[in-house]
């Protein structure tokens, strides 16, 4: 599969991530081969989170994966913290420093090769994260640090104190749901896509080597539904559809490859435990959209040009 460097490091990820987060919905020969087709397919970067199945799809993966040290060295595997679920959202070093050794355990791995913080935690003391930050990355448990929902200035406030770059933001990111692209569009504008509603934090990652991981890239609203094949949006499947028989792929295919042709070089978690559905994601890597045809999706989703 195409390659990106992930934000401002020297490491190869592939353009689409294996979001993890519905695993433990699969019977274990059923994970088994999920993850082998992942492999199979290039899809080696592996996304989770120690909420996903309260920590069991981490344990799941780890089974399905047979995870030994020759494993290890080819797969690349991120993991989230900083949530506690109906609780609190929890970025103190304690928790931070807990919640990475329960991940490590249920991977069976000594190290990750990315940490993001999952939610902002209205609490959040830079200096507390630093020395969490500090201590993971010495010790060689954690090799690469991010952060997932953040705006630039929460981005901003850890650079504070944390020393090591933020390389990559997880967002929420899809055709349907784009306001980060369309507010840039309508700069100055009295419409409702002219709202502001993250601080410009597409064009600041793009400015500071930030990768974008766009997390839902099927989804329209929040977990509301998917868009594709769906009849509350006519014209926008239509539109696909015919880009997509332009291609002989599917539309699943087609709606990843227009995440994939926004030149900040995003890095799409697709959360399907579908094999053939993620075959057609991994066929987005070879397809690139041409500026006529991102802009025709992008108008079928309702967006209007200024």
């Amino acid at each position: 599969m195409r390659t990106i460097k992930l934000g401002s490091t020297a490491l190869e990820v592939p353009v689409v991530a294996v979001g993890c987060m519905r695993i433990n919905s699969l019977d274990k020969a059923g994970a088994e081969r999920f993850v082998q087709t992942a492999l199979e397919q290039g899809a080696n970067f592996f996304d989770h989170a120690d909420i996903y199945g309260a920590g069991t799809c981490e344990e799941i993966f780890a089974e399905a994966i047979h995870m030994n040290d020759s494993v290890r060295e080819n797969i690349i595997l991120q993991s989230k913290c900083g949530i506690k679920p109906g609780v609190m959202f929890d970025f103190s070093k304690e928790h931070i420093l807990a919640s990475t050794d329960a991940i490590l355990k249920r991977l069976k791995t000594d190290y990750l090769d990315i940490l993001l913080l999952h939610r902002p935690d209205a609490l959040v003391e830079p200096d507390e994260v630093a020395e969490a930050f500090d201590r993971l990355e010495s010790s060689g448990k954690v090799r690469h640090f991010g952060v997932s929902n953040q705006n630039p200035m929460q981005i901003e406030l850890l650079k504070k104190s944390v020393k090591q770059p933020i390389v990559a933001n997880q967002l929420q990111l899809s055709i349907t749901n784009a306001n980060m692209i369309s507010n840039g569009i309508n700069v100055n504008m009295e419409n409702s896509s002219a709202i502001n509603r993250d601080g410009s934090i597409l064009d600041y990652c793009r400015l500071h080597d930030i990768t974008v991981q766009p997390w839902s890239p099927f989804q329209y609203g929040f977990f509301e539904g998917v868009f594709l094949d769906n009849d509350k949006f006519p014209e926008l499947n239509k539109a696909i559809d015919a880009i997509a028989g332009k291609y002989d792929v599917s539309n699943t295919t087609i709606a990843i490859a227009w995440l994939l042709r926004h030149p900040a070089k995003m890095q799409p978690v697709i959360g399907s435990m579908n094999i053939e559905r993620l075959k057609d994601c991994v066929k987005a890597a070879d397809i690139t959209l041409t500026r006529e045809e991102w802009y025709e999706i992008y108008r079928a989703a309702g967006n209007i040009l200024p």
